[in-house]
């Protein structure tokens, strides 16, 4: 049940943010095998004064950092697939592979509070 934040500096319009969202999950359904109703992705486009990306990037513009919180439990080598297919997904739609950074913050079941305030340890 990952939580995904995907954070950019640059408005990318409706379509193409739809597909960067799309890009993200089809990486993580591959890499951990997870099901629609299994994630929540969100987006958030910063005003460029408010996002400032490593300064040595060619297009700094298209920084895309990728925040996902997901229960522990994974190995290394399904970390390793996500990486990649996040970064081969989204350099299909223009943005660098060296411009994508992801934070993968594994969470205990007890930590995550889900379906109407339980403890997902209690559920799983």
């Amino acid at each position: 049940m990952p939580s995904v934040v995907i954070e950019v500096r640059k408005n990318h319009g409706q379509a193409l943010e739809s597909e960067i969202i799309k890009a993200v999950y089809q990486a993580m359904e591959s890499a951990f095998n997870i099901s629609p109703s299994d994630s929540t992705i969100r987006l958030i486009v910063h005003e460029p004064h408010r996002y400032q990306p490593d300064p040595d990037l060619d297009q700094g513009e298209l920084h895309t950092h990728i925040s996902i919180d997901t229960f522990v439990g994974r190995s290394i080598e399904m970390k390793r697939e996500l990486y990649q297919n996040i970064v081969t997904n989204l350099d299909v739609l223009g943005i660098p592979k060296n411009h994508v950074e992801i934070l993968l913050r594994e969470v205990q079941y007890e930590n995550w509070g889900i379906r109407g305030g339980q403890a997902a340890c209690d559920l799983i």
